[in-house]
């Protein structure tokens, strides 16, 4: 029983390397990726880094090198993932609904990873997701008639939209609430040099609650009006 004892915290530091053996045997990059979506998921991604991925994996972080080249591709290979996620509805005779369908999922898709959008943004060279899903967006234009040149334009009108984000003019995430009576207190105060902005914290207070506004309602707003905008122009293009 002594020597089984005395043995016992070499035999945990046999199996703690073996398991670590095991881990690192088993990485590879996808695995990386995902543990690393999960883990910016959970903590944002400000809080990952490699040393904590290591952590998650259970791997010496050093070994992620082998898989990533540094934290830039890590974050790339993150972003093109994401995008691998949207599953766009089927093609359909109606391009319009198809490509709002399509824009709709993607959105469901950066929802699930509020991180996704700053970080896809930032990314200077589109992975092979990206690149499908692009397409995928091109082609629902093309299906409705629009001329590449006109697709083209579509692609810039819509920006980060198309992947189911936008910056606002004002972003007012994670900024304290006000109270409606601090809110009308605001507005009063605002009134003599401000009129019209008065007026817009009552609209927004009575639309959107006091959070504010309510960004799905005005993201499909906005996508509502470019497709409206765009269907004008296909239709008038086509015409000629």
């Amino acid at each position: 029983m002594r020597g089984r004892l005395r043995d016992m915290p070499r035999r945990i530091a046999q199996n703690t390397t073996t398991r670590e053996a095991r881990s690192a045997a088993a990485l590879d990059r996808d695995r990386i990726i995902g543990t690393a979506i999960d883990l910016a998921d959970r903590d944002g991604i400000d809080s990952l880094s490699m040393r904590k991925l290591g952590q998650a994996l259970r791997v010496d972080p050093m070994s992620i090198y082998n898989h990533v080249r540094d934290k830039d591709e890590l974050l790339d290979g993150m972003a093109d993932a994401v995008v691998g996620e949207i599953e766009p509805p089927p093609r359909t005779s109606d391009w319009r609904r198809s490509l709002r369908e399509t824009i709709l999922a993607a959105r469901s898709t950066m929802l699930r990873h509020p991180w996704a959008a700053a970080v896809l943004a930032s990314r200077q060279d589109p992975g092979p997701a990206t690149m499908r899903y692009t397409e995928t967006v091109l082609g629902r234009l093309r299906d409705g008639g629009f001329s590449m040149e006109l697709a083209h334009h579509a692609l810039h009108v819509f920006g980060s939209r198309a992947f189911g984000f936008s910056q606002d003019l004002f972003d007012d995430k994670g900024q304290p609430v006000p109270d409606a009576e601090a809110l009308g207190a605001m507005a009063r105060e605002l009134a003599a040099d401000f009129p019209n902005i008065a007026e817009l914290m009552g609209i927004v207070q009575h639309e959107g609650g006091l959070g504010g506004c309510d960004d799905d309602v005005e993201f499909v707003f906005a996508l509502d009006l470019i497709l409206d905008g765009l269907d004008r122009l296909r239709a008038g293009s086509s015409g000629r």
